[in-house]
């Protein structure tokens, strides 16, 4: 999907929330830093969705799902919010996505907090279809995907910052959708799917 903190901080010309996981590793010290600048710039829930309602997926990214729909089942696992991803969903023909929920305060609409799921959450769904003997492969692009790439049979990183691939250069990299559908493609063949 794409990234909801980029496109806010375009729209607010605030630059420090251009800040993402491929920057920062430590979720709960890049939220808390996000929330401490909406509190003080006084961005409301409202305003982020404003900004979400704008965005298209990235260019190809429908057609890239499509195709994995023929052959595979498909789980999309985020450390996004219910609040940010639900919009986004319609719009890629509504792929099963489990990621976190946002504190809102009813009154003011400010985001006042953040509720994970399970922590480690995108390790933890891979390591449970494991254990029920699915054959797993997960694709990511940020230091909070590495665990889930190395739970997963398979593991990709799609279009990395340099800094993670220079930290995690036992998995393989692609840059585009097709690079990645042929990864997959030849993955589940090595997995015998």
């Amino acid at each position: 999907m794409p990234e909801v903190w980029v496109n806010v901080a375009e729209r607010t010309g605030i630059d420090a929330l251009r800040i993402t996981t491929r920057d920062e590793p430590d979720y709960d010290k890049l939220m808390r830093f996000r929330l401490e600048i909406l509190d003080r710039e006084g961005i409301t829930i409202d305003d982020i969705q404003q900004v979400i309602a704008e965005m298209e997926p990235l260019p190809g990214a429908l057609e890239f799902l499509d195709a994995l729909r023929t052959r595979w089942q498909v789980l999309v696992l985020s450390d996004t919010f219910y609040e940010f991803g639900e919009p986004m969903l319609a719009k890629l023909g509504r792929p099963t996505l489990y990621c976190h929920d946002l504190v809102i305060d009813a009154e003011t609409r400010m985001i006042s907090g953040w509720k994970i799921r399970l922590e480690d959450q995108k390790c933890a769904t891979v390591e449970g279809l494991r254990a029920m003997n699915f054959k797993t492969l997960a694709v990511g692009d940020s230091y909070n995907d590495t665990n889930m790439l190395a739970a997963a049979h398979s593991g990709i990183l799609m279009d990395p910052p340099q800094n993670v691939t220079d930290e995690f250069p036992h998995f393989p990299v692609v840059q585009n959708h097709a690079e990645l559908l042929a990864a997959i493609e030849a993955a589940a063949e090595s997995l015998g799917e």
